[in-house]
């Protein structure tokens, strides 16, 4: 055993052997379908903390000759399968952590001179005996290796992308790297699998990629390998009972993520960290601040700023994602910086609409954090009195609701009230800090010129009444009443049975004044 050739299996043994762990094992089934096929080259980007090094340490427990897998993975998904015999612990597995040889070596050249050197010692220490053309030679020495054993290598990468991290200005170095993975990677037969992880798919030069041999399985679309992006509904709603946890709670601040195949997908180190200490907070920044996020969202590009306003408030964005250039510098639109922090999980994407989304209460507060320490002075005004409106809607306060609205319709931004999706948004950043108590559902407008919004208490808030707020334009506040009895209060409350308050609000576009009206009916 080496300590990249053929590592062996215990950090995979570690992980299993957890207190909480979830089989993802199933991933092993595709790996083995596409071995030794023109498929073999696997990039698989996700954010940080969505389980990526586990994936890796558990793809090479499986195919390290050194290793006994029918014991390490004794009672998992993949012992159930028809191929595990066939396929387990045939090969030599090369496994590399990038950031490790990134973080001992202060230039390019130096780091692809140790990286070469460092797998070279493992394989001539291995076969010691074998006639080499060139020993220094690493791609070559790797196929004299494969011609008198006739076992090809399984190559497992993590963190592959850690170049266009740490030096994310730098092209020529990034370009000496992929150069070096392309031609040691590209239409080689002594090369079995490559398995490469990273946040970031793989960079392009212009509109070509120096690793165009790889399919790429992202946060824009993981295809086959959604499953295995992080936790599924149903693997959480497991632990859940388990571990006596509330899964509402879980679900509000770890789901979101969607994918064709798998409609919800939850955060997987928040969810066991939750899981495992009963409380239910933000854990992602325990691997990233909020400053960076700060430093994309503050970017000066049109429409940036009122495209995080609108996903703020729980409203979609429309992008478009193909110009993004799959690193962290060569932005050209407000589009492309959305991108990024879909691939960083700081947003959702959904491909059928090509709409992203915050996808949950935990990287709702991240962005809430980021934006308080900008000079968005009204919008972080707004969001900070957000608490404050809500307990004067429940207080049947009319004055303060009209303006607490008011102070929530930004007059320096773009939003307009001349269309509802404005109307919308202008109210749910008004009512942010009700998420925590309410669910929010918006329903289809029938006219123009006005929004309405349901709240519904959660299971721990069931004191609270129901609302129904509706804002009418140039229309008096006793219109958007009669608009929520005629309406007869949406489809949203139609098994709730309690108080609700129906909150009517209206606004005067000559004067740029709102009014408010609340009254409270029993359901």
């Amino acid at each position: 055993m080496g300590i990249y050739l053929n590592p062996g299996d215990e950090l995979f043994w570690q992980a299993a052997h957890s207190e909480i762990y979830v089989d993802k094992t199933g991933l092993l089934n595709y790996t083995n379908k596409v071995l030794r096929t023109s498929q073999k080259y696997l990039c698989v980007s996700r954010p940080r903390r969505f389980g990526k090094s586990m994936a890796a340490n558990m793809v090479a427990a499986y195919y390290d000759r050194t290793v006994d897998a029918s014991s390490t993975f004794a009672g998992l998904a993949i012992r159930q399968s028809d191929d595990f015999e066939t396929y387990r612990n045939k090969y030599d597995v090369i496994q590399l952590n990038m950031q490790n040889f990134l973080s001992r070596t202060h230039d390019m050249q130096a780091f692809l001179q140790r990286l070469k050197k460092s797998i070279l010692w493992d394989v001539l220490e291995e076969y010691p005996d074998y006639r080499y053309f060139d020993s220094e030679d690493l791609i070559r020495t790797l196929s004299d290796v494969h011609r008198q054993t006739e076992r090809p290598f399984v190559i497992i990468i993590d963190e592959w992308d850690c170049v266009f991290r740490e030096y994310r200005d730098n092209n020529e170095w990034q370009k000496l790297y992929l150069d070096f993975l392309r031609d040691w990677l590209k239409d080689n037969s002594s090369i079995a699998l490559v398995y490469m992880t990273g946040i970031l798919p793989i960079k392009k030069y212009g509109t070509h990629s120096a690793l165009n041999m790889f399919r790429e399985f992202s946060m824009e679309d993981p295809l086959e390998l959604a499953p295995y992006v992080g936790f599924t509904s149903e693997e959480v709603q497991a632990l859940c009972r388990r571990y006596e946890r509330s899964f509402e709670e879980c679900q509000r601040w770890y789901d979101g993520y969607s994918f064709h195949e798998v409609s919800e997908v939850y955060n997987p180190h928040s969810v066991v960290e939750a899981i495992s200490s009963g409380r239910f907070d933000t854990y992602w920044n325990q691997t990233e601040t909020y400053e960076a996020l700060k430093i994309y969202i503050t970017m000066n590009f049109d429409g940036l700023r009122d495209s995080i306003i609108k996903l703020l408030s729980g409203e979609r964005q429309s992008i478009n994602t193909k110009t993004f250039g799959n690193d962290m510098t060569s932005f050209q639109s407000a589009d492309d910086v959305l991108t990024l922090l879909v691939h960083l999980g700081y947003l959702g994407y959904d491909s059928s609409t090509e709409e992203v989304f915050i996808p949950n209460q935990e990287i709702a507060r991240e962005y809430y954090n980021a934006i308080t320490t900008t000079d968005w002075d009204v919008v972080v005004r707004a969001l900070k009195q957000s608490e404050q409106l809500l307990q004067a809607v429940l207080d049947k306060d009319t004055e303060a609701v009209a303006k607490g609205i008011e102070e929530a319709h930004m007059e320096s931004s773009h939003i307009q009230y001349n269309d509802e999706n404005a109307l919308s948004y202008t109210l749910s950043l008004a009512f942010y800090s009700a998420r925590q108590k309410y669910k929010i559902f918006r329903e289809l407008p029938t006219g123009k010129g006005y929004a309405d919004l349901v709240f519904l208490p959660r299971p721990l808030h069931t004191d609270l009444p129901a609302l129904v707020a509706e804002l009418k334009w140039n229309k008096n506040a006793k219109a958007a009443i009669q608009q929520i009895r005629d309406r007869r209060y949406g489809k949203a409350l139609e098994d709730y049975a309690g108080r609700i308050l129906a909150v009517g609000i209206s606004y005067d576009k000559e004067t740029r004044q709102h009014e408010c009206v609340i009254e409270e009916y029993r359901k």
